[in-house]
């Protein structure tokens, strides 16, 4: 009778026992493993990344990061904001608990940026605003470096004539003398479209 007991304990315990006790046995789930490798890495306070001046629109976010067992992987945000190129784009974990300010409407500030005898030309962000009398009979914009043309109807007696303004988006006024009109060329600190509107005084043009 005991052998039959002895024999009976073998056999179950046979059931039961794993062929290494360390690595998880067949339906459990693996953990992962993690690294030993001790690395000293500062850690994230705040970095940024700046973007082309064609850039409009922020599509997606991706982050890389390395795990604990030292594999990498990637997780991504989708966005469809507009963002503006001059501003970088900031990369924090710091967290401003303050109470969101409420946002106030800013009166426009123009700022004289050139001046000849028949236009005045002032600037307030991305708005361009001509106070003259002329009509515009063309206006287009070239690459390299961006710049928009405007070509005023008149019979004029202008010298040639360049401001700088190196600050700002409208960075250069350049204003030439033709056969039955003068031109105006404004260089721009970047790639960008712009929209067109005629106002009481003169014209407005927006950058987009």
């Amino acid at each position: 009778m005991i052998r039959v007991l002895f024999f009976s304990s073998l056999a179950l315990l046979s059931l039961e026992a794993r062929e290494n006790p360390f690595f998880p046995s067949k339906g459990e789930k693996d953990i992962a493993y993690t690294s030993n490798s001790v690395k000293t890495i500062a850690p994230l306070k705040h970095s940024s990344i700046g973007l082309p001046s064609s850039a409009r629109i922020i599509k997606k976010v991706t982050i890389e990061y390395e795990n604990l067992d030292a594999s990498v992987e990637t997780k991504s945000i989708k966005l469809n904001n507009s963002v503006d190129w001059h501003l970088p784009i900031f990369i924090t974990q710091s967290y401003d608990r303050s109470k969101p300010r409420t946002k106030q409407i800013k009166k426009r500030n123009y700022k004289e940026i050139a001046s000849i005898k028949y236009a005045k030309f002032f600037s307030y962000e991305n708005t361009l605003k001509i106070i003259t009398k002329d009509k515009i009979i063309r206006n287009f914009i070239l690459p390299e470096p961006h710049r928009i043309v405007i070509d005023f109807k008149k019979d004029a007696s202008l010298k040639s004539y360049s401001k700088e303004n190196k600050k700002g988006i409208f960075c250069k006024v350049r204003v030439g003398n033709h056969e039955g009109y003068y031109r105006a060329v404004i260089e721009l600190d970047g790639k960008y479209r712009y929209e067109m509107q005629k106002i009481p005084n003169g014209y407005l043009f927006t950058l987009r």
